[in-house]
């Protein structure tokens, strides 16, 4: 059975790629970040493409909240791995990436405030700066540990990188999730040996301090992975920060979705907003077009869809993924995020860190979070404060922006009054341990749940994609490729995943399977 329909599937992209060899007409489904660097790729090897979004703007999750001359990211507000759009920009146009965006490399990278209060800011993409600033706050050998943590972070990156962001998904893909790519450490436990491959015994059996432990969590906290859970090899997540850097775009993450707009408009790709495509249309078993919820129908040779949960239903009596492939499970079984904007009085102080990480002391909570849908009492916060003059009215205010992962719109009644509000509340308590006389300072505040991000991106319950991780209990998302012929999947709920890198990865990864057909093996 799953021989077969892995034939199937390449045979469909075999006739794909022959249908494609000339111009052929792409319909996109969705403006997010995934699908239109995809687009733009797609136009400039000569297809005719033309997005629709069921909204009136592009960008997906990056959005951009303003008033009263104050603005304020409410997706991603840091970039990692600008390596990816870097590509985008150099093989889709003259202009590179740095032409059409100031990237300011963001140091130190992040500022951590722990449950008993030490602090500590770690230096951007330097190794040897991190375990220094470690030693000094948490005490000697403290940075040994998390650097040798790191260079295991490394091999288990090495291994991963390419099958987890740089190939489609393999077709034998569960040999990613039957072997821990982590190189853990062996400990003993009960007179046996064992080897680490959990997140949590990478914090117990090889960093030995509860900080360093809330450090390597609250990574996985913050891109919606359960830290209880979660294999060895989400040390990835911080391993990328570290070694890559991190990255602010000026004026905002949002400027980068303009500019990737731009591009996509420079290649003549078309946008039709306030576009809802309710079904993908089928001719002679392939797809064939889509028809949108004011019965318009717009004929196509090849679809590229968003989620494929959502895709699904725009194919009701078609299975897009055979018995054999990663299944495209609900994706309100994710968590979300709540944002809260902030418009301070008073000018940003002489020395304020653009990030800070506020851990929490309640870890029973964020597992309540991802176990029972249940919100932290005590919440761990990111706390932006971007040194952006584009952000603010004038140098007298501050726009400050608190982020927190909570369960989705199925799991939690974000619609129930005082529901927002109050824990909203809470996280502006947890921020003023790293802005003293925050609350004294706020003119207003803007607060978004998982529903305001259901409604701008259409995920099931306003949920966040998480990343794709190799190991037992890993993450890995549904194939760019599916069942039907001339139908892909682009976006963060499709390999390899969500966040800014890895849309940009699915984008490539669908324009390649596209345009090279069945034999594409991803970027060199």
């Amino acid at each position: 059975m799953r021989t077969r329909a892995r034939a199937a599937r390449r045979t469909g992209l075999s006739v794909v790629a022959d249908k494609v060899a000339g111009m052929a007409r792409i319909a996109v489904i969705g403006a997010g970040m995934g699908a239109m660097a995809a687009a733009a790729r797609l136009a400039v090897a000569g297809h005719r493409v033309v997005v629709y979004e069921r909204t009136e703007t592009y960008g997906g999750a990056v959005r951009r909240f303003e008033r009263d001359g104050f603005r304020f990211d409410t997706g991603p507000g840091l970039l990692t791995l600008p390596a990816v759009y870097r590509d985008l920009f150099l093989k889709t146009g003259r202009k590179p990436l740095e032409d059409c965006v100031e990237l300011v490399q963001v140091d130190p990278s992040s500022r951590h405030v722990f449950a008993d209060g030490t602090e500590v800011s770690l230096p951007n993409a330097s190794r040897a700066g991190v375990v220094a600033a470690l030693d000094q706050a948490l005490g000697a050998g403290a940075g040994e540990r998390w650097g040798d943590f790191l260079v295991r972070a490394r091999e288990a990156w090495d291994r991963t990188r390419r099958p987890l962001l740089e190939e489609p998904l393999w077709p034998n893909w569960e040999v990613l999730v039957e072997k821990e790519p982590y190189p853990g450490t062996r400990y003993k436990r009960l007179l046996r040996t064992h080897r680490v491959v959990k997140l949590f015994e990478i914090g117990r059996h090889e960093l030995r301090d509860p900080r360093l432990t809330q450090l390597l969590e609250g990574y996985a906290l913050a891109y919606g992975v359960d830290p209880g859970i979660a294999p060895a090899s989400a040390a990835v997540l911080p391993y990328m920060e570290h070694a890559f850097g991190t990255w602010y775009v000026r004026g905002g993450v949002r400027e980068l979705a303009r500019a990737v707009y731009e591009r996509c408009l420079e290649r003549r790709v078309e946008f039709v907003f306030g576009a809802e495509v309710v079904r993908v249309l089928e001719k002679d078993g392939r797809a064939a077009g889509v028809e949108l919820a004011d019965r318009t129908v717009a004929e196509a040779d090849l679809v590229v869809g968003a989620g494929p949960w959502r895709l699904g239903g725009l194919l009701p009596d078609r299975e897009l993924y055979g018995s054999g492939d990663v299944p495209p499970d609900p994706e309100d079984r994710c968590p979300g995020r709540v944002v809260v904007c902030l418009a301070l009085r008073g000018a940003r102080e002489s020395g304020a860190v653009h990030r800070t990480v506020v851990h929490s002391a309640d870890a029973d909570g964020d597992l309540d979070l991802f176990r029972h849908g249940m919100l932290p009492d005590l919440p761990q916060v990111v706390v932006d404060r971007p040194d952006d003059p584009a952000l603010r009215p004038d140098a007298e205010h501050e726009s400050v922006v608190l982020t927190a992962t909570v369960p989705s719109a199925a799991e939690y009644d974000w619609a129930a009054p005082g529901a927002a509000d109050a824990f909203a509340d809470r996280l502006v308590a947890a921020a003023e341990r790293a802005v003293p006389g925050l609350r004294e300072r706020v003119l207003w505040r803007e607060v978004r749940t998982p529903l305001d991000t259901e409604r701008e991106t259409g995920a099931t319950g306003g949920a966040v994609p998480p990343p794709a991780l190799a190991g037992a209990e890993g993450v890995l998302h549904p194939a760019n490729t599916t069942a039907v012929p001339g139908l892909f999947a682009v976006g963060g709920w499709s390999h390899p995943g969500g966040g800014l890198p890895h849309a940009g990865m699915s984008g490539a990864l669908v324009a390649g399977l596209i345009v090279e057909g069945p034999e594409f093996r991803g970027s060199q």
